[in-house]
């Protein structure tokens, strides 16, 4: 008997939700970065586990919102788990470590919050969730089973699982948990299927992950990727034309660099990793243009799954 069914990875910003869905699946299918809100919109990853396929469904960061997009954000984070089969709530436990023992820098009492926001919204919503504890790498056991109960005490976790999203360590148990949890019934997806994302949108997707690779410290978060263009030619190559928006003028030669050189940087590395997932050759033409008000744009919203209204 076969199963199959939806399972949401939640959690603040940079807790490594979409390294852990990259890992479960076995396959890129969100982007990665070191800037915190990179996952915009819900990504669904197939994961393969004996005879249950589950759709993991990677979520924006849930945090205190503060505009049109953070809203939509958080708001689509909370319904992909309202919707889920399962839910794992993704906790970076170095924060939590870090606030426990005075060392808490801005960053991990930010992290601490969006927590204890998480904690609270599941506990209105009465949906029991699956701790999971990441980036437990190094971290003596004592410290972590301390975390543990404290979480564990606030009465919204079912059960916990201790894991490294970064190298592996126990993401085959989680796996294999969220495998007896979803329902019986027939795959949703071809068993080579890794992810469910139009090819435009994961386009965009790649080049804006290496933007942010390139100009991290020097980019706001607000920056966005859209393809506007997708076309294949008679040789069977395919050409992609993208718009790189930026918010203010100040910004444009960040991402173009001296004589265009980190623009080039940028549409190098995504030809490269869009050649390696199409399988096929791309031409890939980036154009940047300034649009301070690209957040507020609807059309935005609907190409992501976004709600324009939240």
């Amino acid at each position: 008997m076969t199963r199959a069914g939806f399972a949401a990875i939640i959690g603040a910003p940079n807790a490594g939700k979409s390294t852990l869905t990259n890992r479960l699946v076995g396959a890129k299918v969100s982007i990665v970065t070191r800037k915190v809100q990179t996952t915009r919109f819900p990504v669904r990853g197939v994961a393969l586990s004996g005879e249950s396929q589950i759709v993991l469904v990677d979520t924006p960061g849930i945090f205190t919102p503060r505009r049109r997009l953070d809203r939509a954000m958080v708001r689509s984070a909370w319904g992909g788990a309202e919707e889920a089969d399962a839910v794992v709530h993704l906790v970076d436990v170095q924060a939590e470590l870090a606030l426990d023992a005075g060392e808490a820098r801005g960053a991990d009492r930010k992290a601490h919050e969006d927590v204890e926001t998480i904690i609270e919204g599941l506990r209105t919503s009465g949906r029991k969730a699956i701790l999971a504890l990441n980036k437990i790498d190094g971290i003596k056991r004592e410290r972590l089973l301390a975390l543990s109960a404290r979480l564990f005490d606030t009465g919204v976790y079912s059960e916990v699982f201790m894991i490294s999203a970064a190298d592996g360590s126990g993401v085959d148990d989680l796996l294999q948990r969220l495998a007896e949890l979803v329902p019986e019934g027939p795959w949703l997806y071809p068993a080579d299927q890794t992810a469910d994302l139009p090819v435009r949108l994961l386009a965009a997707e790649i080049t804006r992950e290496k933007v942010y690779l390139r100009v991290h410290e020097e980019l706001p978060y607000a920056a966005a990727v859209e393809t506007t263009g997708f076309s294949e030619r008679k040789d069977g190559s395919v050409r992609i034309d993208q718009t790189l928006y930026v918010e203010r003028e100040s910004q444009r030669p960040i991402v173009l660099g001296k004589n265009g050189q980190t623009l080039k940087w940028i549409g190098q590395k995504a030809r490269e990793e869009l050649t390696e997932l199409l399988d096929r050759p791309v031409h890939l033409f980036l154009t940047v243009k300034v649009d301070e008000r690209w957040a507020d744009r609807r059309e935005f919203y609907g190409d992501v799954g976004l709600d324009f209204e939240a």
